[in-house]
């Protein structure tokens, strides 16, 4: 983050200080008090439960230089802690980011790229960020830091030097993205897939691919939109292009295009990337090959802010999953391969992990643990239904449904085939964590997914052995209000 004194953000927020007026900040802004630096900015964020503002002591202590408050704070001794006081925390902090992005522009010279679409947001801006980081200094959001809070956060990362700023943009209503975009319009915006997350709050596929395109609209004078030439819903976003429009996908009339597209033994892709100014060869570290899109689609971003396409198809092919819970593969010692893809689900993403792990688990014994779907309102019965039919078409030889919101996907599978106890409906992750421990032998090939609020992220930190904290966890989370040691929904 640039340096600001307090005086300095509250002129910019609209607040008023307390305490030292001079305090300044040098380092990024938090809402975790886990996360402070010195010179950070400590941004105290009411919650239903827990208040940000009770650890803002904690904060300073730690080396925090201001406090982005809804009141004063105070130390132990009742001294006022250098604190800059608004009205309404999460709109401060918007208008923070929304001014020091402002500033780095008219200074430097700086890009914004953002990514918005129902599934692939997080894996495509992980693309972006190591593609574009060998040419320039570039900051991306950690985790799917892509809400009202988790966006501004990631914007007062950026600094003097930075030269791309890589942004997700998620939704979960109408005017969502159009809030995000009048913090960081990007010069460039990437719209993936429609498919159906967050169903049941927009009302229909309609409704959600109008909420996506307000990245579109929202893009800078001239801006380009970066579009799914194979998504019918997406490309027609291009009429509400104000600038150029550059589509991509396996389309013939996608100008960043994949040809030849082939999947190997462990279920990584590759293809031949082909655009008007040449070809070159792609192979993906990423299992599944619905990461094409994901590929393309950073391409075709990284493509149009100037990078040659030898350098971009070079990066693509050394780019792995930085994200946790997205694919992320684990060899385990005692045999057993672990792809953990528990972040979240929708049906476009729990088809695709399935094909995945189909094609990871040849000659091998696959083991598919599901959890429920959420948000997808009227149509969850079917949806579910649907993909426990799938598993049967898929030959997955074990299909582990968890928790009673899935039990339509343990039914579709029974009632698809001849299965018995090829599939199983298990009431919790405690159980589900029982029985792989009694069934798993070396050579199973698991996959864990579930829509975040269904809980089975814990199941797979259980069997991969990675523990994140709940903080960064719910960085992501749209509908997470509560802010334990300032950690966010984001």
């Amino acid at each position: 983050m640039i340096a600001l004194s307090a005086e300095e953000i509250a002129v910019l927020v609209g607040g008023r200080t307390a305490g030292d007026p001079t305090a300044t900040v040098t380092a990024p802004a938090v809402v975790d008090s886990r996360h402070v630096t010195p010179g950070s900015l400590f941004v105290a964020l009411p919650g239903e439960h827990v208040d940000g503002h009770a650890y803002a002591a904690a904060a300073v202590a730690a080396g925090a230089a201001v406090v982005l408050a809804a009141r004063e704070v105070l130390d132990d001794d009742g001294a006022a802690l250098p604190c800059v006081v608004v009205d309404d925390v999460t709109t401060a902090l918007g208008d923070l980011a929304r001014a020091v992005l402002g500033r780095l522009r008219r200074a430097a010279e700086l890009k914004v790229v953002a990514v918005t679409g129902s599934v692939g947001k997080t894996t495509t801006k992980d693309l972006l960020a190591q593609v574009l980081s060998g040419t320039g200094p570039t900051v991306w959001p950690e985790k799917s830091f892509n809400n009202e809070i988790g966006l501004p956060l990631t914007v007062l990362r950026a600094d003097e030097r930075t030269r791309f700023l890589v942004l997700e943009m998620g939704a979960s209503g109408m005017g969502h993205i159009t809030y995000l975009t009048g913090i960081a319009a990007p010069d460039v915006a990437a719209v993936l897939v429609i498919g159906s997350a967050h169903l049941g709050e927009f009302g229909g596929v309609e409704a959600i691919a109008r909420a996506k395109a307000e990245i579109v609209a929202g893009l800078v004078p001239g801006g380009t939109a970066v579009l799914n030439a194979d998504d019918a819903r997406v490309s027609a976003m291009a009429a509400d292009a104000p600038g150029p429009v550059v589509l991509f996908g396996e389309d013939p009339r996608a100008a960043v295009r994949a040809a030849d597209v082939s999947v190997d033994e462990l279920g990584r892709a590759r293809f031949r990337l082909v655009t008007a100014d040449g070809e070159a060869d792609v192979r993906l570290e990423l299992v599944g090959e619905h990461h094409v899109t994901n590929a393309l689609a950073a391409a075709a971003a990284s493509l149009a802010v100037g990078l040659p396409l030898g350098d971009v198809a070079e990066r693509l092919s050394a780019a792995t999953a930085l994200s946790p819970h997205r694919m992320q593969v684990t060899e385990r010692p005692d045999g057993v391969t672990v792809i953990d893809d528990s972040y979240n689900a929708n049906p476009d993403s729990m088809r695709a992990a399935l094909k995945a792990l189909a094609v990871r688990a040849r000659g091998r014994r696959s083991i598919a643990v599901l959890g429920e779907m959420l948000e997808l309102g009227e149509d969850s019965i079917r949806a579910h239904d649907e993909i426990g039919r799938l598993a049967v078409r898929l030959d997955v030889s074990r299909l582990v449904v968890v928790g009673e919101g899935a039990r339509p996907l343990h039914l579709g599978a029974l009632q698809e085939g001849s299965w018995g106890e090829e599939t199983c409906l298990l009431p919790d992750v405690e159980t589900a964590e029982r029985w792989l421990a009694e069934e798993l032998r070396p050579g199973d090939v698991v996959l864990v997914k579930s829509s975040h609020g269904a809980g089975l992220w814990r199941l797979g930190e259980l069997l991969t052995g990675d523990d994140e904290p709940a903080a960064e966890r719910r960085a992501g989370e749209r509908a997470d209000a509560d802010v334990p040691h300032g950690g966010s929904a984001g």
